[in-house]
């Protein structure tokens, strides 16, 4: 069991006295979830929910890197970004068909 958890509602951790989730946590969380990335984000989205009930002052961009955005490990590969259709659009009434580039 972990001595740095929550303190709510200013969600500061109790073993560090950091902003929770503290960087210890962080690493027992990557650990607990190694090989259920999606539970540990649905885990810390529902203390996200909390944080912005209590702190509403908080941008929220702010929490969502605080409590996911560090989710993402850096050694996965992202997603490649998708490529633009090259369809084109046929000409309507009052418009001229342009060349496709190639």
């Amino acid at each position: 069991m972990t001595t740095h958890g929550p303190v709510m509602p200013i969600w500061s951790c109790g073993g560090c006295d950091l902003p929770w989730p503290c960087p210890t946590r962080k690493r027992e969380l990557r650990a607990e979830y190694a090989d259920a990335p999606v539970s540990l984000t649905l885990y810390l989205g529902s203390y996200l929910v909390q944080a912005t009930e209590d702190m509403p002052w908080t941008p929220a961009g702010v929490l969502h890197r605080r409590f996911l955005g560090w989710t993402r490990q850096a050694d996965r590969p992202t997603p490649a970004v998708q490529q633009r259709s090259t369809a084109t659009v046929p000409a309507g009434p009052g418009r001229e068909a342009r060349p496709q580039a190639v």
